[in-house]
């Protein structure tokens, strides 16, 4: 029995760990990403390290931030910054859950393989 004929086997560790070596290979994108936005709310908001801190880790997990913006340029750059974020979180999110949405679409393929090929009764 060849690979593709043989039956679909769960193993949740070996997911898990796919799941695990995609995070580890994206966090330069996302430690890059914060630092981007920590810089900004630090030197153009001139919020200290620990704000910039949680305001770009709110924007980059999806929350939205929590300081007021006080400077035009602020409000320019930490717009272009929450775009950069949002699209940054999709990518993580897609690559993180790749590997579920791959097991879940090959088990739907084995089980339409299962019966008669489409076309015959």
């Amino acid at each position: 029995m060849n690979r593709r004929m043989a039956p679909l086997t769960i193993r949740p560790w070996h997911l898990a760990g796919h799941m695990v070596s995609r995070a580890f290979a994206l966090v330069p994108l996302g430690a890059g990403t914060l630092a981007v936005g920590m810089a900004i709310y630090h030197w153009v908001e001139g919020l200290g390290w620990s704000d910039a801190f949680l305001n770009a880790a709110m924007l980059l997990g999806g929350m939205g931030p929590v300081d007021p913006l006080r400077t035009t340029a602020g409000k320019w750059l930490a717009g272009c910054y929450a775009l950069l974020a949002g699209v940054v979180f999709l990518v993580l999110a897609g690559v993180m859950l790749a590997p579920v949405i791959h097991h879940v679409l090959q088990r739907f393929h084995l089980e339409a393989d299962d019966g008669n090929p489409p076309g015959q009764a």
